[in-house]
């Protein structure tokens, strides 16, 4: 099985970490350090889908401000 989570900018780990717990908190869905591997798929999905929907509005903002 082949890991396909490498980040395409390694520098911006410490910074997804963050915004995954920030997501997590608004969508109601408790992660505590480290192994999270309690939580059901649904509230899995929940934090990464809000993820990259906030990343998509932010990249679009970006996009029309330049």
């Amino acid at each position: 099985m082949t890991n396909n989570n490498r980040k395409v900018v390694p520098e911006a780990r410490e910074s997804l970490e963050k915004f995954k717990y920030e997501v997590a908190n608004e969508v109601g869905v408790n992660l505590k350090n480290g192994y999270n591997g309690n939580i059901s798929a649904r509230d899995a999905g929940k934090i990464g889908g809000n993820m990259v929907r906030k990343l998509i509005e932010k990249a679009e903002n970006e996009m029309i401000n330049k």
